[in-house]
Parts: structure tokens; sequence; C-alpha cells
């Protein structure tokens, strides 16, 4: 397992798996329902803990062993060895998704045991289909057509999704009188896809709650499609090898990242 078809071949089985496991439960009351309180310290609902079993049982049945680490489990590893990481969240979207709203995906990052190593990111609209995916070196790719962030270099026409607007108030209105245009649409994972794919041209989120498992993979497909993607101060953004680390990420098409980071934090990265 090396190359874009393996990886690409693995990711969607997962997704077809979660698909199958949770399509009975969109949108119903039973989906919300609390279970425990997972690895990452959040609640896990129902629909998380079947999406992310559905993910188990089909890789405890792959030949390659994988270590894993998922927003509800944790740290596990499969088989003997294993040269590849998985950073998997099995349901980047759960209000959606409880809640009948077309815009909840499954986010998968492949690394090595390194986890800051990336290989391949994944990222799947399981309402939609509409599928991501980025190879190091090789380019980002929706449904198999190659992404390119958007052109657009001025902030006050840029559309732009922004977390942290009820703990950080003072903070989110200054990006949003600054801006064009924003908006929060609950899968973090798909709007920085979203922001590889020229949709909006940047995001941000000021709250300092991002984890590995939220931003592995969007990390990988942005900077493969031309964009940039760092923690609050401007540095390049450091994946911790830790389910329930938490981080501030500043993700934009790369033509005006440095104003951004200047908008959110007051910092502006200077080593160009």
């Amino acid at each position: 397992m090396h190359c874009t078809s393996d990886f690409l071949n693995l990711c969607d089985r997962i997704a077809d798996a979660v698909h199958k496991s949770i399509k009975g439960l969109v949108g119903t009351p039973e989906a919300g329902k609390v279970l425990y309180i997972g690895a990452d310290g959040t609640p896990t609902k129902l629909i998380d803990d079947v999406s992310e079993k559905a993910i188990f049982t089909l890789l405890e049945k792959e030949k390659n062993p994988f270590r894993v680490i998922s927003e509800e489990a944790g740290d596990k590893i499969i088989g003997k060895s294993p040269k590849y990481t998985l950073i998997i969240d099995p349901i980047d979207g759960t209000y959606n998704a409880c809640s009948g709203i077309p815009f909840y995906s499954l986010s998968i990052a492949i690394a090595g045991n390194d986890l800051n190593d990336l290989c391949f990111g994944y990222v799947k609209n399981l309402a939609t289909g509409d599928t991501f995916y980025a190879e190091v070196g090789v380019g980002a790719y929706l449904n198999g057509i190659k992404l390119k962030t958007s052109k657009n270099s001025e902030v006050n026409r840029f559309c732009m999704s922004i977390y942290g607007y009820r703990p950080n108030i003072e903070e989110a209105a200054v990006l949003s009188k600054s801006v064009r245009r924003v908006r929060v649409l609950g899968s973090v994972a798909l709007e920085l896809c979203y922001v590889a794919a020229g949709r909006i041209d940047a995001f941000t989120d000021v709250r300092g709650t991002m984890r590995t498992t939220d931003v592995a993979a969007g990390k990988l497909i942005i900077e493969e499609a031309g964009g940039i993607v760092t923690d609050g101060c401007g540095e390049s953004l450091k994946l911790e090898d830790k389910v329930m680390s938490r981080v501030s990420v500043i993700a934009s098409n790369g033509h005006a990242h440095d104003m951004i980071l200047k908008l959110s934090t007051g910092i502006v990265h200077e080593s160009k």
C-alpha cells in the first residue's frame, strides 16, 4: 500500500461501510443519543459510535496493519508493526447528520509513524457522495477533478468560514466585519475542502479547539491545492499525537494569509 489508488480504494471502502451503517440513523432522534464520553473528551453520540464500529470492523479484516487515531476510540493498533497511521473522524458534522442536514463527512488522513508525515488525505460528504482527496506531491482532487484554491486576494471580498463566535465574540466580529460573506456550515473537514476547491476563500478557528482528527485530512488537501494552513501564530500547523490536544487553525487560499492572521490574532507571520 503506497500509491494513490491503494489509499483511495481503502478510504472508499471505509466510506461505503460508514454510509451503510448510518443511513438508517441520519435525521432521527436516536442518532443523537449520547452514549459515553469519547477519547477526545467530547460526548459520543449513537451515530458516531455506529460509524466508528463499522470502520474498525472493516480494518480488522484488512491484511495491512494500521495504527488508528480516532475521536471516539482514541489510539488503537490493528495487526503487528504498522507502517501507517490512520487519523479518522468517523462523523465530522454530527449535529448536521442527526438533524438531517446534508453536510456531514468522513475524514481520513494517512501518515507514517510521525503524524506530520502525511501521505494522503480523504474527506467524503456522506450525504452527497462528493469525495475530496489528495496525495502529497501529487495534488488535490474532487471526484477525480484537480483542485485549485481561489485567486481572490482582497480580504474585503472574501467568503470565509469563522468558528469561535460564542466564546470569542470580539475576535470573530473583527473578522466578520472585514470580509464580504461568512459561512459556518457545520463540518470543519468539508469546509477546509471548500477552501481547497475555491468555494470559500478561508477558514478560521479563533477558539483554539481544533483537534488533529478534525483537520489532518483537510490540511493536506488545502496544501496540495495551493493553499496555506497555519496555527494562530502563523507557524506551520503541527499535528499533535494526542487526540485530546487542541489548536487554533487558520487556512486560506494563500493570497492574503498574513492579513487573515492579523485580523484573527493580531500576529502577522513574518517569515517571508
